[in-house]
C-alpha cells in the first residue's frame, strides 16, 4: 500500500529529528555535511520523521488487541456458572483458556512468516476478521446442549490471536522513533492487558450466579451479543484507518531494516532468520525466562476463580475484580517499564529487576490468600500484577535488542510461543496440584519456577544490537 501521501492529499505533519540525538524534539540539521550523512533513499535529507498518525494507528491496535484478549478468560472467570449451565466439568472450562495457548504454538511460524510477507495492515485485518467471526459464532451457542458451538467460536478467536501477539514490537519499530519505541511497545502490549482486564471484570457483572438457568442463558446471550457488536465496529474501523507503515522510516535502525528488505541479494530467508534466532545464546535464555514468567501468569489467571472461591465462597464478582486489579496494576507496570527503558536504555538491568520483584510478589500472594480479609488479596494480587504483567513489554523489547536486525515479529512470535508452551504446562500442573493438594503447594511450585527464571535472566548477557545500530550513524556523522 502506498503511504507516501495522506488520504486527503495534504502534507501530513511530522516531528523530525536527527538520528544522533537522544531526543525527538524538532531539530533540523543546518550544515550540508549533516544533510549528506542523513541522506538515504527512504529518509529525507533533513532527518528522520515520526508522523502524528502513528498514535492513531497505535490506539486502534490497542482496542483491536483488547477485543481478542477479552475473550480468553471469558469462561474461566465464571467457571462455576459455566459448568452448571452447560453441564460440563471444570476441565472443559479450563480448556477454553488453554485453547488459546495450544493453537498458537503450531501457528507461530506460519504467522510470523505471514507478517513478514504481507506487513502489518493485512495481518491485522485477518486477525480482526477471525476475532469477529468467532465472537458471532458464540452468539448462537446459548443452549445447555451447545457448548461445542461455543468452543468452536472460542477456537476461531484463539486462531486469530496469531495475527495479534507478534505485532506490538513490529508496529513500534516501524512507526516510532528510537526514544519512543519501548514506550510504544508497552502501549501495544497494554491492549492485550486491557482486554484481559475487561475479560476478568465483565463476565461476572453480566452473568451473575442466578439460580434460574434460563436467566443465566439470557445473561450469556447479552454478553455474547455485546462482544460480537464491539468486534464488528472494530472491523470497520481497522479496514478504514489502520495503515501499514509511514512514508519514511522513523529511525536509523528501521531505515537499515527497510534497506535490507529492499535488497534481494541481502534478504535473509525466514528459515535462516529462525536459525539465527535459535543459535543466539542470549535469546534462548530470554525465551526460557520469558516463557516461565508469562506461563505462571497464565496458570494463575486460568485458575483464579476456584482459588479465590476456596477462601471466599460466593465472591464471584470479587474474583473478577481481583483479576482486574492484577491486570490494571500490570498496565501501570508496563507503562513505567517502557518509560524507564526509553530513558535509561538499561534493558538487562530493568528486565532482571522486574523479574526478581515478580518472584517476590508471587511468594507474598501465596501466603496471604487465607488471611480472611479479601482486601489483602486485592493488594497482594495488584503487587504481583504490577511486576508480572509489567514484564511483558520489557521482554519484547529486550528480545528486539538481542536479535536485531532479525524481524521484530519473528522474535516476538517465538517469545509468545514460549509463553504459550509454558502456559499449557504450568496450567495443567497448577490445576493438578490445586485439586489434589490445595493452593499453597500449587502457588509455591509457581514461585519456585520464578526463582529459576530469575537465575536465567541474570545469566543473560546485555547484547544491545539495536542500540548499537542507532549509535553507528552517529559515529559516522562525527567522523566522516
Amino acid at each position: 500500500m502506498d503511504l507516501k501521501h495522506s488520504a486527503s492529499g495534504a502534507v501530513e505533519s511530522a516531528d523530525s529529528y536527527i538520528a544522533s540525538s537522544k531526543s525527538t524534539d524538532m531539530i533540523t540539521p543546518k550544515d550540508k555535511e549533516s544533510k549528506e550523512n542523513n541522506k538515504s533513499a527512504n529518509a529525507p535529507a533533513e532527518g528522520y520523521k515520526v508522523y502524528a498518525r502513528r498514535w492513531a494507528v497505535l490506539i486502534l491496535f490497542v482496542f483491536y488487541s483488547a477485543s481478542n484478549a477479552m475473550q480468553w478468560i471469558q469462561y474461566t472467570i465464571i467457571n462455576n456458572i459455566i459448568t452448571r449451565y452447560y453441564g460440563i466439568s471444570d476441565k472443559w472450562v479450563d480448556w477454553t483458556s488453554m485453547i488459546y495457548m495450544i493453537l498458537y504454538i503450531p501457528l507461530i511460524f506460519p504467522g510470523s512468516w505471514f507478517l513478514d510477507k504481507v506487513g502489518l495492515r493485512i495481518t491485522a485485518l485477518v486477525g480482526i476478521v477471525g476475532t469477529c467471526i468467532g465472537a458471532w459464532i458464540k452468539v448462537f451457542s446459548v443452549d445447555p446442549s451447545l457448548f461445542y458451538v461455543s468452543f468452536i467460536g472460542q477456537s476461531i478467536v484463539a486462531l486469530a490471536q496469531v495475527c495479534i501477539l507478534s505485532l506490538p514490537a513490529r508496529l513500534a519499530a516501524v512507526w516510532f522513533g528510537p526514544d519512543q519505541v519501548s514506550s510504544a511497545t508497552s502501549v501495544g502490549v497494554f491492549g492485550n492487558q486491557l482486554g484481559v482486564a475487561v475479560g476478568f471484570v465483565l463476565p461476572p457483572m453480566l452473568v451473575p450466579n442466578s439460580e434460574d438457568i434460563n436467566q443465566v442463558g439470557s445473561d450469556l446471550q447479552m454478553m455474547f451479543y455485546l462482544v460480537a457488536g464491539l468486534t464488528s465496529i472494530l472491523l470497520v474501523l481497522m479496514a478504514i484507518f489502520f495503515q501499514d507503515r509511514p512514508p519514511t522510516p522513523p529511525s536509523a535502525a528501521q531505515e537499515e531494516s527497510q534497506r535490507l528488505e529492499g535488497m534481494v541479494e541481502e534478504q535473509v530467508s525466514f528459515l535462516q532468520s529462525l536459525k539465527n534466532l535459535m543459535t543466539n545464546r542470549n535469546f534462548i535464555f530470554l525465551l526460557l525466562s520469558y516463557g516461565i514468567n508469562v506461563g505462571v501468569f497464565y496458570a494463575i489467571s486460568t485458575l483464579l476463580n476456584p482459588v479465590v472461591l476456596k477462601y471466599y465462597p460466593g465472591h464471584e464478582v470479587d474474583t473478577g475484580r481481583i483479576g482486574l486489579s492484577i491486570v490494571l496494576a500490570g498496565m501501570l507496570g508496563s507503562v513505567v517499564s517502557g518509560i524507564v527503558l526509553d530513558k535509561t536504555h538499561k534493558f538487562k538491568e530493568t528486565t532482571l529487576a522486574v523479574y526478581a520483584l515478580s518472584m517476590v510478589g508471587m511468594w507474598i500472594f501465596t501466603f496471604t490468600l487465607d488471611t480472611g480479609h479479601i482486601a489483602v488479596v486485592y493488594l497482594t494480587a495488584s503487587l504481583l500484577g504490577f511486576f508480572m504483567t509489567g514484564y511483558l513489554p520489557v521482554g519484547f523489547e529486550f528480545g528486539a535488542e538481542l536479535t536485531f536486525p532479525e524481524p521484530e515479529g519473528t522474535s516476538s512470535g517465538l517469545l509468545n510461543a514460549s509463553a504459550q508452551t509454558f502456559g499449557i504446562c504450568f496450567t495443567l500442573f497448577y490445576s493438578e496440584l490445586f485439586y489434589s493438594y490445595g493452593d499453597v503447594p500449587a502457588n509455591v511450585a509457581m514461585a519456585l519456577m520464578l526463582i529459576v527464571g530469575t537465575a536465567i535472566t541474570a545469566a543473560t548477557r546485555s547484547d544491545l544490537r539495536r542500540q548499537n545500530a542507532q549509535v553507528a550513524p552517529c559515529a559516522a556523522a562525527v567522523n566522516p
